[in-house]
């Protein structure tokens, strides 16, 4: 018999590798309105709603292992171009498509789902693709 698996709460963080860490943070805070919670010379965190957090790393800044006051953080990195999605009301996208347009960020993609959802694609400052999606998405969204 296999043991019962421990019940998760949610997603808390996610990463991505930049290689500027000063105009990722800008654009995140600008486009995405998130607040910065933490900034050092290899990352930034910054709050998203929902009690996520997006951690920006500085690309081959944290390949070593981080030593803090309350113990070491393993090493990590990442290349190549990853994804990352937002959620947002249904009645905010054209608010968001108005919002984008005025920052001159190209909506790169736009897709209605099968169950209702709608995303919006734009590309951020390392050309990272991130998702503004609606629910209607997943089962669970």
């Amino acid at each position: 018999m296999t043991a019962s698996i421990p019940r998760l709460t949610g997603l808390l963080e996610t990463a991505l590798y930049v290689s500027d860490l000063a105009i990722s943070e800008a654009f995140y805070s600008r486009v995405l309105g998130l607040e910065t919670f933490l900034r050092d010379s290899r990352m930034c965190a910054m709050g998203v709603p929902g009690a996520t957090v997006l951690l920006l790393f500085h690309r081959g800044g944290s390949v070593q292992p981080s030593t803090t006051p309350a113990g070491t953080i393993p090493a990590h990195d990442g290349r190549g171009t990853l994804h990352l999605a937002f959620a947002i009301p249904r009645n905010a996208l054209d608010a968001w498509a108005a919002h984008l347009a005025r920052e001159r960020i190209a909506i790169e993609s736009r897709i209605t789902w099968p169950a209702g959802g709608t995303s919006v694609y734009f590309r951020d400052p390392d050309q990272h693709s991130v998702e503004l999606a609606t629910p209607g998405l997943w089962p669970s969204y």
